[in-house]
């Protein structure tokens, strides 16, 4: 699965030197997992639906409550989407990476967004409308099926996040997230996001100055070190 995950990122971030439009666009498309098992001419399609969006870092891109009327795909760059209550504070539910879409819930149950998607750096993002990705829904079996494995891994992971704030205390919480981050590189577990101690806190449930010691406590007994901007599991 690691190996799937970096290989899309690099597969999408080698796409998106070309400028998007026709042939390139299709590229862009192919190496997308919603996209899997689609024709040429269905991804031709597809891409004719398609418009480039390109936005800062710190723009929030989805606004809670707003109403639902596209589906966005990374193509550079990251996000973050989250949940705030009414003092401001901020609960990250996920961080997406290239290679992952957002907006596809509401275009299916046509409720309001129910979270809101901040930019964590400056992204390239596929937009395509609700009518024009419902067509594509009624047209493409295979696109159908991606969207329902997109769900399912979406409701596993939030199960896993339940049982781990349940279950486990901040210690845990932040061993797992560093796990979960993380891809396989020549053997070693690697973090190559460049995450902050605040988001992990608010990822985990917990004050920044808590992860802070944690991560203090686990570079301390060898279980991670920093190289590079990276963090590296020790062991498995």
């Amino acid at each position: 699965m690691d190996k799937v995950r970096e290989s899309v990122r690099e597969s999408v971030r080698e796409s998106v030197k070309e400028p998007v439009s026709g042939k390139a666009a299709r590229l862009l498309l192919q190496n997308i997992p919603l996209f899997k098992g689609l024709s040429r001419a269905q991804l031709d399609h597809i891409a004719q639906m398609a418009m480039l969006r390109q936005e800062p870092r710190n723009k929030t891109i989805v606004f809670v409550g707003a109403k639902t009327d596209s589906l966005f795909i990374i193509v550079r760059g990251s996000v973050r989407v989250l949940n705030r209550d009414i003092d401001g504070r901020e609960v990250i539910l996920s961080m997406l990476e290239a290679g992952e879409c957002f907006g596809e819930m509401g275009l299916i149950d046509e409720s309001p967004r129910s979270a809101d998607v901040v930019t964590n750096e400056p992204c390239d993002l596929l937009v395509i409308s609700k009518t024009d990705f419902t067509r594509a829904l009624a047209e493409n079996f295979d696109l159908c099926l991606n969207i329902m494995k997109s769900l399912v891994l979406r409701l596993r992971e939030a199960n896993h996040k339940i049982e781990s704030l349940a279950l486990m205390d901040v210690y845990g919480r932040v061993a797992k997230l560093l796990r979960d981050l993380s891809d396989v590189e020549n053997g070693v577990r690697v973090v190559k996001r460049r995450i902050t101690k605040m988001d992990m806190a608010k990822m985990v449930g917990a004050s920044r100055e808590m992860v802070s010691r944690v991560m203090r406590d686990l570079e301390l007994r060898g279980i991670i070190r920093s190289r590079q901007g990276k963090i590296i599991l020790n062991g498995d």
